[in-house]
Order: structure tokens, then sequence, then C-alpha cells
């Protein structure tokens, strides 16, 4: 729990929402992940409601493969726009809410990433955010003149390094160094200025940066995936952490292992927020957000169900999706096949129940705004969370439903603010202030 006993609250904005099937929905315009009014309303919304920052997951390719036949047509993530251009327009039109966007240490460079997000935390005041991620999947590596991606320790071997290089070249300047002294004809302070000269496995860079010190010392630096590696990288670098568990035990192993790595790196609880994805269905009943859940699984077209099977189970698409899931069923990934099989036979489930069931995407409560409220503020205080990566199903819909239902109970026992508390993301989210060398 965060020392403020407040909750940290982020919006997830890729596409059109996190569910499958969201750009089916009738309230959901379609073409909505290349309009730039669709994100900026949201993105004021969330201002309005007070959370923390818009986050923007990225991949530079379509990742999805057309197994069966024909199920990639039917995917609406293929075309949508590049978020640090997005989330420069929006920061342009936003003045409190965090702008956090995703970049692969796989397939760009150092100089490039360090530039852009002090260039975004300047336009914005100090909101800016960059989410570290390696880049695993073929297809992107086809994007780059690559035949094959990077292994997993390679990528993880530059990420780390990655970091640290940015790192320097944010530090290329002290906060004073720009004194621009007309009178004496002096711009900069010569002895605040620091040269990276970076030389390292995968890395030669001299620097400086052409930028000056940002609004907040630095981008916050913000950290999603499980692997150990990537859990050494957030002890040593990261201010928040975008996690992926499903049970509040899980979720209190990771939070624990987390924090426990700290220490070596010199760097205390405190200074690591660790905020889970969640996905709300909402009603004044609980019928009514049931009703919800069910819409939206009634709209997801069986290719793109069978599509979500096929990396564990194989094709299923010869076989009648009422029926049980065939024992022959295999796929390259038999371990995970293996269980959603076990589950099959042992809840007698359909083809169609299991893609259902697959389809539907990461953790999810369904209910009133206290039976979410009861689940949230469990984690919360017991050492789960600091707060939570709001995943809505839909967009606007999901969001509008989680700031007119579920804020006000939040905000009626004491859990979220009411008014920001500062205007750079740091300091909304309850993080030290950097100094100079940090």
């Amino acid at each position: 729990m965060d020392k403020d006993g407040m909750m940290r609250i982020g919006l997830s904005m890729r596409y059109l929402g996190y569910h499958m099937a969201a750009w089916r929905h009738p309230e959901v315009p379609a073409d909505g992940a290349i309009d730039f009014q669709y994100f900026l309303d949201s993105a004021r919304k969330a201002e309005a409601a007070k959370l923390d920052m818009i986050f923007f997951a990225d991949g530079i390719g379509v990742r999805a493969s057309d197994t069966p036949k024909g199920s990639l047509a039917r995917d609406s993530k293929n075309a949508e726009l590049e978020p640090l251009t997005l989330l420069a327009a929006i920061g342009a039109c936003t003045s409190r809410i965090g702008l956090v966007a995703t970049a692969s240490t796989t397939y760009n460079e150092p100089f490039h990433i360090a530039r852009k997000y002090a260039s975004l935390d300047h336009i914005s005041g100090g909101r800016a955010g960059w989410n570290v991620v390696t880049s695993w999947s073929q297809q992107e590596a086809w994007n780059f003149s690559r035949d094959e991606h990077l292994g997993y320790e390679e990528r993880y071997e530059r990420a780390d390094e990655f970091v640290d290089v940015v790192k320097k070249l944010w530090d290329s300047w002290e906060d004073d160094a720009f004194i621009r002294n007309k009178e004496t004809g002096i711009f900069y302070e010569e002895s605040r200025l620091h040269v990276p000269h970076h030389k390292g496995k995968h890395f030669s860079v001299r620097g400086p940066l052409n930028s000056a010190r940002t609004p907040q010392g630095r981008p916050v630096i913000v950290q999603a995936g499980a692997a150990e590696a990537g859990r050494e990288i957030a002890a040593k670098s990261a201010d928040v952490v975008y996690s992926a568990s499903f049970d509040i035990l899980s979720a209190q192993k990771y939070y624990a292992d987390l924090k426990g790595r700290l220490e070596k790196y010199g760097r205390t609880a405190d200074q690591l927020l660790i905020m889970p994805g969640l996905t709300t269905y909402v009603g004044r009943t609980r019928q009514e957000a049931q009703d919800k859940f069910d819409q939206l699984q009634e709209l997801i077209d069986p290719l793109s169900g069978l599509a979500v099977l096929y990396s564990t189970l194989g094709d299923l698409s010869g076989y009648d999706l009422d029926g049980p899931v065939p024992e022959v069923a295999t796929g390259p990934v038999s371990s995970i096949g293996e269980g959603l099989l076990d589950m099959a036979r042992r809840d007698h489930l359909t083809i169609r129940q299991l893609y259902k069931l697959r389809a539907s995407g990461g953790r999810q409560l369904i209910g009133t705004a206290a039976d979410i409220v009861d689940d949230m503020e469990t984690w919360f205080k017991e050492g789960a969370a600091d707060g939570f990566n709001l995943c809505p199903a839909i967009l606007p819909g999901g969001l509008d439903d989680f700031v007119a239902l579920i804020l006000p109970e939040l905000r009626k026992r004491g859990l979220f603010r009411t008014e920001y508390a500062s205007s750079t993301l740091r300091g909304n989210l309850g993080l030290q202030p950097l100094r100079f060398g940090d």
C-alpha cells in the first residue's frame, strides 16, 4: 500500500478496448484506433477523473498470424497510431494526466529513445513515461531486416544496457546548466555538462543528449513483464511495474519478490509502484454487470476464437464448435495446451466455451461497484498492488462506467484522490523527486 493511503490508477488505452470483440460493440467506433479525437476524448475524461496516467502498449508490427485462415481479417489490432506521436498531441491538449508509451529496446537505439521521451517531458511540462519492453515476435523481426527475433538472453542483456545508456543521456545536463546569459554571451555552464562516453557490449554512445534536463529530472520509467531478467531491470531502474497477476496469492508473491530486490540497488520499497492490469464490468446490479460481459462474449467471431486456441491446441476449425474439445488436439505450446485440455474435460466445455474463456482477456472483475472495490481494496491493503492499470473492455464505455460507478466508491472509502497533488507524473504517483545523478 502506498504511504499516503491512496491507490494509483492508470488507464490503458490501446486499440478500442481490451476485449477482442470491442470493435464490434454498437457503442464503439470501429475506426477509432486511427482517430486522434477518439483518444483525446478518453484522455480528457481520465484527466477530469484525476487518474494518474494514460498508457499505450505498442508493437512494431502486426503480430497475429492468419491461423486458422481468415482469422486475421477479423482482428481489429492491425491499424493504429504510433503512440509517441499520439501522446505529444494529447499532451498539448491536456495539463495533468501522465503520458506513458511503450518503446522497444530491441529495434530502437538509446539516443532516439532518450531524445524523444525528453522532448515529450518538456512538451507536457513533466508528464512523460517510457514503458520498457523487448520485442519477441517473428513478425516484428521481419520488419527490421531480420529473419529471426533476438533470443531471450540477448534481448534482455541488450535491454539492461539500453536503459543504462538512456539514463546517462538524460543526465547529460544538470538542472541549471543552461544559464543563457545574454550579457556575457554564455549559453551554458561548461562544468554542468556531463558527456556519457558510454562503451559497452551492445552500444557505443558518446552523447551528450541535445536536450536540457527535463521537468521531472527524467521521464518516469515503466516496465512490463514478469521474466526473471525483466524483474532485475525493474528493480534496478523502473519507477512503475505494469504486472499481469490473476489471483491475489501470485500477486502477493510477485509484489514481495520485486520489492525485495530493491535493496541491492540502493532503493527503497516506496521507489517502485506495482500496478496490475484490471478489466472491470460494473453495473448497478450484478446481473447488469454480467449482461455487459455476456454481450461482448457473444460478439466473438468463431474464427477469432479459434485463433486464440491455435497456438496451444492447433487448428480446431474442422470440428463442431458446440461439441467437446477433441482429444487429438495438440499445439506448439504443449504444457499450456495440456492444461486447457484438462480444464475442458473437467468442466465438460465445448470448443466455443473454451475459446470464450481464453478470448476474454486478462484479470476481470464483474459485479457492482461495491463488489469490485472490495476486491481492489483487498489487493491494495494486503501487499498485492500499489494501484491498478485499468484495461477497459471497450472504450469509451468501460472508462465511463468506471468513472460513474467505481470511482465514487473508491473515494467514499478514502482510497483515491479528488484532486491532483502535482503538475508532474512523478509527483502525482507519489515518487521521490529526482536529484541530478540519481
